[in-house]
C-alpha cells in the first residue's frame, strides 16, 4: 500500500511581523491551477501582486531567461527573503474548502496534503480512473527541474473510511476566498499520534487519483530521471505532494465536463444520425442550467444546436454493451459519425453560448458521474474517457510547497 508521511511545508510568511509579507493577504498571494488559468487572468493574478504563486507556477520569460529559470530564481529568491518560510518540523496539512452549488446548496470538502510515495499504475498502490488526452509533459517536467519542488498538490482520493474524522481541529495557519467565493482553509497537525493515524489510515488502502493525472506521470518520470542520475534513489522524488480527499459523496463535488463538435459535413442532421443510439425528444431553446434537473429526471443527455435542443435519453438495446457513462454513451455513438473534432467546455452557459455564436456545431451536456462510479471503474483496473470528470472547487496554489531538498 502506498506510503504516505508528512513533509516539512514551505508557506506564505504573513504572519511573521519581519516578514515582507507581514501586510500580505494569502487573497492576493495563491492562485488557481495553472491549468485553468486563461492568459487574461494570468496577467490578473500577476498584477495582483509581486509575490503570488502564479509567478513561479505559471512563470514567464524574462529577458534571455526561460520560464523556469525565472520560478526557480523566484522560488530561491522568496525562501531567502523570508517571504516563504520552512515549517519548524514535518506536518500534514488539512485542506478544507465551502461553496455552494448552483442551487444555492452548501458544499464541502476537506482532505490532508502529505507526501505520497510514487509508484506505478500497474503497481496497484496508486490507480488512475480516467484515460488522459494527449498533452506535453515537457512544461511540468522541466518546472520539477529547475525548482525541484511540488508547487501544487495533486489530488487523490482514499476509500478508507474514517479519514474525514482525523483532520478535525487541527491548528488553522492559514483562510482566504477564491474569485469563486469559495472559503479555503489551511490547518497543520505535526502531534504524532495523529500523524501516526493519518499516515496509517491513508497507507492502507489505493489512492485513486482525481485531478492531476498528467503531474502524477510528470512526477514518476521525474523521479526515474533522477535515480538514473544518482544511486537509484530519487531522495524526495521518490514521493509527491497530495491532496487526500475520502472517497465519500458528502466530502466530493464532481461536475460534468461537456462536448463540443465541430467539422461535421455541412447539412448533417445531427439528431437524424444520434437517432438509433438515443430517443431523441425535443425540447423549448434555450437551455439554461435547471436543464440538468431536467436530464437527472429523465436519465438524458442533452443536444445543443442553434435555435434548438433536444433529450437525448439512451436506448437500452443499443447501449447494452457501453458502460453506464455519458462520456462512454457519447463516444460510442459519435463513432458512427463522419469525421470531426470534439472539446471539451464546463458549465451549460459556456456551452449554449459558444454554440449559439457558431463557434461549435453542437454541444452535448452530459450528467456528472457518480462517486460510487469513481472508485468502481478505478479499483477495476479501468478508466474512463478522457475528460469524464470535473471536480470543484479546486485548491490553490500557493497554499503550502515542498522542496525536496
Amino acid at each position: 500500500m502506498p506510503r504516505f508521511e508528512p513533509f516539512t511545508g514551505i508557506r506564505y510568511a504573513t504572519a511573521d511581523p519581519a516578514s515582507p509579507l507581514a501586510d500580505a493577504s494569502l487573497d492576493d498571494l495563491v492562485s488557481p491551477p495553472y491549468d485553468v488559468i486563461s492568459p487574461e487572468r494570468r496577467a490578473q493574478l500577476a498584477a495582483r501582486h509581486s509575490h503570488n504563486a502564479v509567478h513561479v507556477d505559471l512563470p514567464a520569460a524574462d529577458g534571455g531567461r526561460s520560464p523556469y529559470e525565472v520560478a526557480a530564481e523566484l522560488f530561491g529568491r522568496w525562501q531567502r527573503e523570508a517571504s516563504l518560510a520552512r515549517d519548524p518540523q514535518p506536518a500534514f496539512y488539512t485542506y478544507r474548502m465551502e461553496s455552494e452549488d448552483e442551487a444555492g446548496r452548501p458544499r464541502r470538502t476537506i482532505g490532508v496534503i502529505g507526501a505520497l510515495e510514487l509508484s506505478r499504475p500497474d503497481e496497484g498502490q496508486v490507480l488512475p480512473h480516467e484515460h488522459t488526452t494527449p498533452k506535453a509533459k515537457s512544461d511540468r517536467l522541466e518546472m520539477l527541474r529547475a525548482t525541484r519542488a511540488n508547487l501544487s498538490a495533486i489530488w487523490g482520493l482514499s476509500p478508507a473510511a474514517g479519514l474525514t474524522d482525523l483532520l478535525r481541529d487541527a491548528d488553522v495557519v492559514g483562510r482566504w476566498s477564491g474569485s469563486d467565493g469559495t472559503r479555503h482553509e489551511l490547518g497543520r497537525i505535526d502531534d504524532p499520534e495523529r500523524v501516526a493515524a493519518i499516515a496509517a489510515k491513508v497507507g492502507g488502502s489505493p489512492i485513486v487519483i482525481a485531478d492531476g493525472h498528467h503531474r502524477y506521470e510528470t512526477s514518476l518520470a521525474y523521479r526515474d530521471e533522477s535515480r538514473a542520475r544518482g544511486t537509484g534513489d530519487a531522495g524526495g522524488a521518490e514521493l509527491t505532494m497530495m491532496f487526500v480527499v475520502e472517497l465519500v459523496e458528502s466530502e466530493l463535488t464532481v461536475l460534468p465536463i461537456h462536448r463540443l463538435i465541430t467539422g461535421l459535413p455541412v447539412g448533417l442532421d445531427l439528431m437524424d444520425a444520434l437517432a438509433p443510439w438515443f430517443d431523441v425528444r425535443p425540447i423549448e431553446a434555450p437551455v439554461d442550467a435547471r436543464i440538468a434537473d431536467r436530464m437527472t429526471e429523465e436519465g438524458a443527455l442533452c443536444l445543443v444546436l442553434p435555435g434548438r435542443a433536444a433529450l437525448l435519453v439512451p436506448r437500452p438495446d443499443a447501449m447494452r454493451d457501453v458502460r453506464d457513462l455519458d462520456s462512454s454513451r457519447l463516444d460510442a455513438a459519435l463513432a458512427g459519425l463522419p469525421p470531426h473534432e470534439l472539446t471539451f467546455q464546463h458549465g451549460i452557459e459556456h456551452v449554449v453560448e459558444r454554440v449559439q455564436r457558431r463557434e461549435a456545431q453542437a454541444g452535448v451536456l452530459l450528467r456528472p458521474v457518480r462517486v460510487p462510479q469513481i472508485a468502481e471503474i478505478a479499483e477495476g483496473g479501468d478508466r474512463m474517457p478522457p475528460k469524464s470528470t470535473y471536480f470543484h472547487p479546486k485548491p490553490s496554489t500557493g497554499a503550502v510547497f515542498r522542496a525536496f531538498d
